[in-house]
């Protein structure tokens, strides 16, 4: 994950910037910090799943060396888009295999990987295979494939540095030489403290969230997200996920990662250590400063975000998750404790409870309770590849898919 500060300044030259899933908003927060760096970022690759126009936009902006749209079709119509700029040498492409091709392309330095959901698995560790230096922004494809993404990582050289602000100031206020596999600082680490705001719904009861619409979940009271980590965040799923994103970062057991809910979300995490201190990052909720970090690292760069103004926070206050309110953290949990494809699962389940909800064939109430009965009901065999990871994704979508259109869960 590391790698020496002077062979950083060594190498002062260019970096060719390779953004996966650059029309969503990480894509669009790090095209910002870039534009505060032209001599040290050329943008290399440009990648979006359908969103045409935008990709067209960013295109005749940066003029990326690639530009790759996941579905082929899309691919045709951007490119014929193109084709009256003349001085734009852009070259379109199309296809899944098309985000591996310039994730792992010879030119590219550095891959953000920013593409939501299980989608972004294939293209990420096409990335740490390649040794590229990773910003992970796509927490899923970790859990989904933690122990065998963290071995592309390592047997390739990879420098592996995450940008979810939680994972990200839980990095910043580490030993500066743990690395991974873990060093000898990780035996005086008591604990890792993941903070979370509890999101639109912290103080609803429970009975009220039946009624919950997409719009209303998609309220985050403190950051600009899409609308599946939004809704991540309205139950708590993301937390979750953090937690199994966490223990594989850091090489942690799951008990050693606790949760706290911090409302203001200027505490973006935390680390405790043996005498028992705590070390914390704060800034303000702006996703342009781990972006920044991840870029510049070792060195701190401009991020273009906000600072900090003390004399006008009113406090900081922190209380302990609801459990029952909340049970996505307790499937998580669960799912990391089973192994195997359980990870895999507890993804797939989620991101088809998410879709539902938002195609309006599920109620809000009903994400946890399918999640729970993927958890109980899909089980596959896991041989330690990544086949039988992608085999339990598909199949544990494809039966939920089935039991929701045969209204198991009706609205």
């Amino acid at each position: 994950m590391f790698f020496y500060i002077s062979e950083y300044f060594k190498s002062n030259i260019m970096k060719n910037v390779t953004i996966l899933g650059s029309t969503g908003t990480i894509g669009e927060n790090t095209l910002n910090v870039i534009a505060g760096f032209p001599s040290k970022f050329n943008v290399f690759a440009l990648t979006a799943n359908k969103s045409i126009e935008k990709l067209y936009r960013q295109v005749l902006d940066w003029r990326p060396r690639y530009a790759v749209l996941s579905c082929t079709n899309s691919a045709k119509i951007l490119s014929d888009k193109l084709k009256s700029h003349s001085a734009i040498k852009t070259e379109v492409i199309g296809g899944p295999e098309s985000l591996q091709f310039v994730a792992a392309h010879e030119e590219t330095d550095y891959v953000m990987a920013a593409i939501v959901g299980g989608a972004g698995l294939l293209s990420s560790m096409s990335a740490a295979r390649h040794g590229k230096r990773i910003l992970l922004a796509n927490k899923e494809s970790l859990v989904m494939s933690g122990e065998l993404f963290m071995n592309e990582v390592k047997n390739s050289g990879s420098q592996l540095l995450p940008i979810d602000s939680e994972h990200n100031a839980i990095f910043q206020c580490l030993p500066f030489d743990y690395g991974s596999p873990k060093s000898s600082s990780s035996a005086s680490i008591t604990k890792l403290i993941l903070t979370g705001s509890g999101g639109p719904f912290l103080n609803t009861s429970a009975e009220k969230l039946s009624d919950i619409s997409v719009e209303q979940a998609c309220n985050h009271p403190n950051w600009v997200m899409g609308q599946k980590i939004s809704i991540d965040s309205a139950t708590m799923m993301n937390k979750g996920l953090e937690i199994i994103e966490a223990c594989h970062l850091y090489d942690m057991p799951s008990e050693k990662v606790e949760v706290v809910i911090h409302p203001q979300s200027i505490i973006h995490s935390m680390v405790e250590y043996i005498d028992g201190s705590v070390l914390a990052q704060l800034g303000t909720p702006d996703m342009k400063i781990p972006i920044a970090y991840g870029l510049g690292w070792p060195e701190r760069i401009c991020s273009g975000a906000e600072f900090l103004d003390f004399y006008r926070m009113k406090s900081l206050t922190f209380e302990k998750p609801d459990y029952e309110k909340f049970k996505c953290l307790t499937y998580a949990r669960e799912a990391y404790r089973q192994g195997g494809v359980y990870p895999a699962i507890l993804n797939a389940s989620n991101e088809v409870a998410v879709e539902s909800f938002i195609e309006n064939k599920v109620k809000f109430t009903h994400i946890p309770e399918i999640i729970d009965c993927a958890l109980n009901s899909c089980s596959f065999e896991y041989d330690s590849t990544i086949n039988s990871i992608l085999r339990a994704d598909f199949e544990c979508r494809k039966y939920l898919k089935e039991q929701i259109g045969g209204k198991k869960w009706s609205i």
